[in-house]
């Protein structure tokens, strides 16, 4: 299969909005004890998350490193994407996600304590952006 960026962006739009699904899904069950699991998202969220498929050349940047800085430079990397997006959606009243209330935001659309989940999450990311072409 012949690598594109309009393939890897829809792969990696649709693998971030199942991702938050599942994550939301989970606060759901966690923060209000709903069995239901009612995950909640924006249509918003599958451009941003489709934005991951620019890891494609980092990834070719770090590939000889180790997992671990290849994680940290993604986290980077998804910090700034989130803060860049967050902000300009924020201005325009469209931003889908308000950290202002979590104890380690910056300026309410990023929250260092999801470094973790941005670490494997851009790992996953790699995953699916390195897959075999022929």
């Amino acid at each position: 299969m012949k690598k594109n960026f309009v393939t890897d962006f829809f792969l990696c739009g649709l693998t971030g909005w199942c991702l938050e699904c599942f994550w939301t899904g989970l606060g759901s069950l966690i923060k209000h004890t709903d069995k239901k699991l009612p995950c909640r998202t924006s249509v918003w969220m599958f451009p941003i998350y489709g934005m991951a498929a620019c890891l494609s050349p980092v990834y070719q940047l770090l590939k000889n490193r180790c997992a671990a800085i290849r994680g940290f430079v993604y986290t980077l990397c998804i910090f700034l994407a989130e803060f860049l997006t967050g902000t300009v959606l924020k201005k325009h009243k469209a931003c889908p996600w308000d950290y202002s209330k979590a104890k380690l935001n910056i300026k309410g659309v990023i929250r260092l304590d999801y470094a973790p989940a941005w670490f494997l999450a851009g790992l996953l990311f790699e995953r699916l952006l390195v897959r075999k072409t022929n």
